[in-house]
């Protein structure tokens, strides 16, 4: 792995982060996610059109057609999530997810993209998944909602996995400026949206009154923290990218506990050490 991909994915990692430490603090429902898409958009379309105009990609019936079924696809995921989270247990979903989604990515990688994984970054990847399981908590709690919450985990993490190798596909083989791929994305999510937003406005209006900074805070990281994926994806096998984006998980975790004081604070640096272990073998591999 490169030191440019490296950095790039590690860089994606602490925007991810950031901005869930900022949806945490506002703690909103899909009003917010129309606030932060919407004004994603404002931000993003000019360097977008900016990037059209000067890189010129070929656009056909097959890169439109990759560049709505990435749409469908992280709204998909973004749907079934949020359903787990209402219909399940939070504990039990959310590792469920972070487990199976780089691990599907990868599995997915070597079948359809032809992708080769040697034993290093195997080990590398099984030490960050690990990590990210039982950092978040494991799957060791009993719950009424077991079977729909490991449902609702595999099936996000089935989204992860699938828009991952889609997204990859779509970037380095057809070339498709990662701004426009994830812009597309974003204009699918807030048009979705948009009805809920309406009814509710208020809470809308409230947000940016409230939380301005917090919000703008997302709606600039939340991209930025995929696009450079996506620009890593370009140069990058997913076999390497797809586990060390897990990294945020164990930021964000780390964040909660030093600027939210959840607490925990020396269990959660232990499995950060594995996680760490597993970065460094990936990033040499």
């Amino acid at each position: 792995m490169t030191l440019t991909a490296f950095f790039l994915v590690l860089a994606a990692a602490f925007c991810h982060a950031t901005w869930n430490l900022c949806v945490k603090r506002i703690n909103g429902g899909a009003e917010l996610v129309w606030l932060f898409s919407i004004i994603s958009c404002v931000l993003y379309l000019p360097a977008t059109i900016y990037v059209v105009a000067t890189v010129k990609p070929h656009f056909g019936w097959l890169e439109f057609g990759f560049v709505v079924g990435s749409s469908i696809l992280h709204l998909g995921y973004f749907m079934f999530l949020q359903a787990g989270y209402r219909k399940g247990d939070l504990s039990l979903v959310y590792p469920t997810a972070r487990a199976t989604g780089p691990l599907l990515s990868v599995s997915f990688a070597v079948l359809f993209l032809g992708e080769y994984i040697t034993l290093q970054v195997a080990i590398g990847a099984v030490l960050i998944i690990f990590g990210v399981i039982s950092l978040t908590g494991g799957f060791g709690k009993r719950s009424n909602n077991m079977s729909s919450s490991l449902l609702f985990g595999i099936g996000s993490g089935m989204f992860i996995g699938g828009y991952t190798v889609w997204d990859a596909h779509a970037v380095a083989t057809l070339l498709i400026p990662p701004l426009v791929l994830d812009l597309a994305s974003i204009l699918c999510r807030m048009t979705i949206l948009t009805p809920v937003a309406i009814k509710r406005m208020d809470l809308v209006k409230s947000y940016w009154r409230d939380y301005r900074r917090e919000v703008l805070v997302i709606a600039i990281f939340s991209p930025l923290a995929y696009i450079l994926v996506l620009y890593a994806m370009t140069f990058t096998p997913v076999v390497y990218v797809a586990p060390l984006r897990e990294s945020s998980v164990l930021i964000t975790v780390l964040m909660g506990s030093l600027i939210l004081g959840e607490g925990d604070l020396k269990r959660r640096l232990g499995w950060a050490v594995v996680i760490l272990a597993g970065v460094s073998i990936l990033a040499t591999g």
